[in-house]
């Protein structure tokens, strides 16, 4: 029997359903891991993965949903449900909640937040980093984080930046409240990633002196590869300060302590 693995995105219901059918194996667990990843990249709250209708031909492919749960803790953070109406024990190895229904899993999830989770589109033209920030500082004046507006423009105006400069594709930037911690995203089309090493570079170098300013401001950054793209990504926690002046330096991934 060959391999296969199909999709069905319900966003019709409490939170985002994602009906997986097919063939769980070493061949299909990267194309999981695609589906999955591409449509987390939307930041939503949280996700439903009905695997009720998907068989397990390798029981260790399952470690592809605790995987990805690891790999998006930091951003977009979304909490990750497993429906498994016939084969629950089968699920139980990934350490997600496993709930035998749609129903229950949104039970157990509660009410949704959507005024915490906030998305602007963006031509890559002299503009955008103003409208990101316009977007920002309404978010945390909503939010009632006035300390985080500055850091988080400070970020949301580099990313946005470096895709007018460097991506020049259409982008999303994406907002999340999660307590008092904000995460300021950007998605492009463009699977150049930014690099940081923390050694200087001319400041004319991809990103240099702009990932130096995310990384005096954020707790923790990164960024995520995707199908056709990228997010790069900032959590800023609680009343942070204003950065200060900085050297340039030369994004894969960093945390501060």
């Amino acid at each position: 029997m060959s391999s296969e693995v199909r999709h069905l995105v319900d966003s019709g219901q409490t939170y985002p359903v994602v009906r997986l059918a097919g063939i769980l194996d070493a061949v299909t667990a990267p194309l999981v891991r695609s589906i999955l990843i591409d449509f987390l990249a939307g930041q939503p709250e949280a996700v439903v993965v009905d695997v009720a209708e998907l068989s397990v031909r390798d029981p260790a492919t399952v470690s592809v949903l605790s995987g990805l749960a690891a790999e998006v803790a930091d951003w977009p953070g979304s909490r990750l449900m497993i429906c498994a109406v016939a084969e629950g024990e089968t699920w139980n190895g990934t350490g997600l909640p496993v709930w035998p229904t749609a129903a229950d899993a949104f039970a157990a999830l509660g009410a949704p937040a959507p005024g915490h989770f906030l998305d602007l589109a963006l031509e890559p033209q002299v503009g955008a980093a103003r409208r990101s920030r316009q977007l920002v500082t309404e978010a945390c004046g909503r939010w009632e984080l006035p300390g985080l507006a500055g850091p988080a423009c400070t970020v949301v105006t580099e990313m946005v930046n470096n895709v007018v400069v460097h991506a020049r594709t259409p982008m999303t930037v994406l907002l999340g409240l999660r307590g008092d911690t904000v995460t300021v995203a950007v998605r492009d089309h463009s699977a150049d990633v930014p690099r940081f090493s923390g050694d200087p570079v001319p400041v004319t170098s991809y990103g240099g002196r702009g990932l130096l300013l995310i990384d005096s401001v954020a707790r923790r950054w990164g960024s995520l590869p995707l199908t056709g793209g990228k997010v790069v990504w900032a959590v800023l926690e609680g009343e942070q300060e204003q950065p200060t002046e900085v050297s340039s330096v030369g994004m894969a991934g960093h945390a501060r302590g």
